[in-house]
C-alpha cells in the first residue's frame, strides 16, 4: 500500500491534471505571453500531471515519476510568477494568494523528493 505522501502528491497531481481539461481557458490564461502553443502546453502539462499521479504509486515508476514531477513543478513556474504579475486577470483569487503561493512552489518541490526518499536511497544502496 502507498505511503500518505505518497497519496497526496497522487490526489494534487490528478485533480490539477484533470482541470487542465476541464478549466483549460484558466490555465491557457495563466501562460506567460512569451510562450507560444497555449493550449497544447496545457493539454501537455495536464497529461504528465496524470502520468505523474499515476507514476508516483506504481513501486516500478515511483522514482522516475517523482524526478518528473519535479521537473514539471519547475516547468509551470513561469506561469505562476504570471499570474502573480498580472492578478487584474485573476479577480477571484486574492493577490496576496498568487504572490504566497510562489515559495509553495519551493516546498513542494522539496515534500516530491522527501516522499520518494526510500526509493531514491535504495537505488543508491543497491548501485543501480
Amino acid at each position: 500500500m502507498p505511503r500518505i505522501p505518497l497519496l497526496v502528491i497522487a490526489l494534487f497531481f490528478m485533480i490539477g491534471g484533470i482541470a487542465h481539461f476541464v478549466v483549460a481557458d484558466f490555465f491557457m490564461m495563466a501562460m506567460p505571453d512569451y510562450l507560444a502553443y497555449h493550449k497544447e502546453l496545457v493539454i501537455i502539462s495536464g497529461v504528465f500531471e496524470i502520468l505523474g499521479a499515476i507514476g508516483i504509486l506504481v513501486p516500478q515508476t515511483r522514482l522516475l515519476a517523482g524526478y518528473c514531477l519535479i521537473a514539471l513543478i519547475v516547468a509551470v513556474y513561469p506561469a505562476n510568477i504570471n499570474m502573480a504579475l498580472h492578478p487584474e486577470k485573476y479577480k477571484d483569487i486574492s493577490e496576496l494568494f498568487l504572490y504566497i503561493r510562489l515559495p509553495f512552489q519551493f516546498l513542494f518541490i522539496w515534500f516530491v523528493w522527501w516522499a520518494i526518499a526510500p526509493e531514491r536511497l535504495q537505488k543508491k544502496h543497491s548501485g543501480a
